[in-house]
């Protein structure tokens, strides 16, 4: 049987676009040991702003924050909505700027694929940059990001998508974060490369940045260890 410290602080872990509580099936029970893991549910609302509203109604009063690339997006919404009630926040293999009419355009083929009927052939099609290109071939892997897709369905695939075209541009929010914060990225991270988290480590005053070698977007899937390394350590500091 285990025991609660008073000192535990809950955490909240938000998911990426298409992906589920599966994301961080390695992190959850490294963390558990800090305090209270919960995965925010973030398929539901189509704008930043009502997604976090949403996350911030279930969350506890004060919580830890972490998310991986959307997850990211809506972490830092969150520190626009209610940055007292987080403690520690970490920013995985995101960005902080607003959509680019090119990140768009490359959005809009999916979308004709979900009104069309061929939603699954979604995840299939993105594997190639969500990963390192030693992990193309990994069927493991390629079977959890088709399962999450799955698990996420083309309804909220849309709203998600929707979501990040809109997005504000977090760049001036930056210099408000307060607390200890944590910014990692894989090494091989095509869709998220390392310049953009030096962005945002750069924007926020004692941010601690991360590069996992061998590693592209899915860092928390593709490298659990080190990724699990480094948020225990944002969470003892």
């Amino acid at each position: 049987m285990t025991t609660t410290s008073s000192n535990d602080l809950p955490i909240v872990l938000v998911p990426g676009l298409l992906c589920t509580a599966r994301l961080y099936a390695e992190q959850i029970p490294a963390l558990w040991r800090f305090g209270p893991v919960t995965v925010a549910d973030h398929s539901r609302d189509d704008s930043m702003a009502a997604i976090a509203r949403r996350i911030l109604a279930a969350a506890p009063p004060r919580f830890a924050l972490a998310g991986l690339s959307l997850g990211g997006y809506v972490a830092l919404e969150i520190m626009r909505q209610a940055p007292e009630r987080v403690a520690k926040l970490a920013v995985l293999d995101s960005r902080v700027g607003a959509e680019l009419p090119a990140q768009t355009a490359n959005r809009l083929p999916l979308i004709e694929l979900v009104k069309t009927g061929r939603f699954a052939e979604i995840p299939d099609r993105l594997f190639p940059v969500l990963v390192h290109r030693d992990r193309l071939d990994d069927a493991a892997l390629k079977s959890i990001v088709r399962t999450m897709a799955e698990e996420t369905g083309p309804a909220a695939f849309l709203r998600e998508t929707q979501a990040i075209i809109t997005r504000p541009d977090a760049r001036p929010l930056l210099s408000t974060i307060s607390c200890p914060t944590l910014v990692v990225v894989g090494a091989n991270d095509a869709l998220t490369p390392p310049k953009l988290a030096e962005e945002i480590a750069s924007g926020i005053g004692g941010a601690r940045l991360v590069v996992i070698a061998d590693c592209g977007h899915l860092s928390t899937l593709e490298r659990p260890d080190a990724v699990n390394q480094a948020l225990a350590e944002w969470m003892e500091s």
